[in-house]
């Protein structure tokens, strides 16, 4: 399926820009719409006041940044942490058999992860900028070069 791997870097590019957009449309209510509502939320969990800003800026800043392909990798790690922290502390209140409480933090998840490990793709202000250096230069688990 070598026309697959042609592909390769538009499939990259769909899928920063549907994780960006959903980034954003979580990260902007709270930081610019219900601040107040989500401090409320993450005090009764146990969270600081501060965290929904914190938050906000990441969900909202990474989003814009995988949109844009712009340090892809360190806002696709951040973002994996926020997942990580939204499902550890929110998702996880009914245990991991209750997989409809956390099947979307886990998803963006996952899609964070690919994204900051394999990067950007050739269609991004990454590799506009960053040039070959953008590329993985190690061969990876199970290259068979």
């Amino acid at each position: 399926m070598h026309f697959l791997e042609k592909l390769k870097p538009l499939a990259l590019l769909l899928l920063r820009w549907a994780l960006g957009v959903i980034f954003i449309y979580h990260g902007w209510p709270k930081l610019f719409g219900k601040t107040q509502i989500f401090i409320q939320a993450f005090e009764g969990l146990g969270l600081p006041a501060w965290s929904v800003y914190a938050v906000g800026i990441v969900e909202l800043f990474g989003g814009g940044l995988l949109v844009l392909g712009l340090f892809t990798r360190a806002a696709g790690l951040l973002l994996m942490l926020d997942m990580i922290g939204a499902m550890w502390k929110y998702n996880l209140g009914e245990g991991f058999r209750a997989v409809r409480e956390y099947e979307l933090p886990m998803a963006l998840c996952a899609a964070a992860f690919a994204l900051a490990t394999i990067g950007a793709g050739a269609i991004s202000l990454d590799q506009l900028i960053y040039g070959k250096r953008a590329r993985v230069k190690s061969k990876g688990y199970g290259s068979r070069e």
